[in-house]
């Protein structure tokens, strides 16, 4: 193997292990906006016009993407979304 290839599967190796996921926040009939968005600041460290916006989205388009990171920092906060009643999915 050539130094080029090394350097490419090098590359596509770390691309693959910093892959983002994303937790994805799904509408709901049961929570208020105030409670999602309450929510997604404590949760999801936004500011209260991040949080305003994503809940709005979630609203007119059924779901938004609220957080993207690693599996790792994600999977505790899906978490926490899911056992606080939101409809939460991490992909």
């Amino acid at each position: 193997m050539n130094t080029i290839e090394k350097v490419k599967e090098e590359v596509s190796v770390a691309e693959l292990i910093n892959v983002n996921n994303q937790i994805v926040l799904h509408n709901d009939d049961v929570n208020t906006f105030d409670y999602v968005i309450e929510t997604l600041i404590n949760i999801c460290e936004h500011t209260a016009e991040q949080a305003e916006q994503c809940a709005i989205l979630v609203h007119y388009k059924g779901k938004c993407t609220v957080k993207t990171g690693s599996f790792d920092e994600l999977k505790p906060k899906c978490i926490q979304l899911l056992s606080l009643g939101l409809s939460a999915e991490l992909i």
